[in-house]
């Protein structure tokens, strides 16, 4: 056997791949995909001021009706501060002020024909403060799943 066992981080980064390769545009006959992800990243406008669901709603209406789409921009990705803490099961839970309808939202973008993209980090904490997937890569990777996103951006 190659592998008896993997860490959960390494885990984590191999179901994260996974994840992206899985849902990238069409690939040719080599296996390779026709463009990169695109889409929308809110880090570079909000960092984490203004963020909010009705403004990733909003995006995502933009990338429709503004032919983005059409011409292969079809993430919708959520950078830092969309996440607030951790439960008891240990499970990453979203920031209900920001986002009272996580899932709902994340579901329409879906439903819109658009994919959704979350951050993470590696460490304990992201970049701003906010609970990293640290020792819960497993967790974070099934509970991403049960929401249905589709890429993961995992920074270190």
């Amino acid at each position: 056997m190659l592998f008896t066992k993997m860490d959960d981080s390494a885990l984590f980064m191999v179901v994260s791949l996974m994840v992206v390769m899985a849902t990238t545009h069409p690939a040719d006959s080599q296996g390779v995909a026709m463009t990169p992800p695109m889409g929308w990243n809110s880090w570079n406008h909000f960092h984490c001021g203004g963020l909010n669901e009705a403004v990733v709603r909003q995006t995502a209406d933009i990338i429709l009706e503004s032919g983005l789409a059409k011409a292969g921009y079809v993430y919708v990705n959520l950078d830092d501060c969309w996440q607030k803490s951790r439960n008891a099961a240990g499970e990453i839970v979203p920031d209900t002020e920001k986002f009272p309808n996580f899932t709902g939202m994340i579901q329409q973008i879906k439903l819109q024909g658009l994919k959704f993209g979350l951050y993470t980090d590696r460490g304990t904490f992201t970049c701003q403060h906010r609970p990293g997937s640290y020792s819960h890569e497993m967790v974070d990777a099934k509970t991403y799943a049960s929401w249905g996103v589709e890429y993961v951006k995992n920074d270190d």
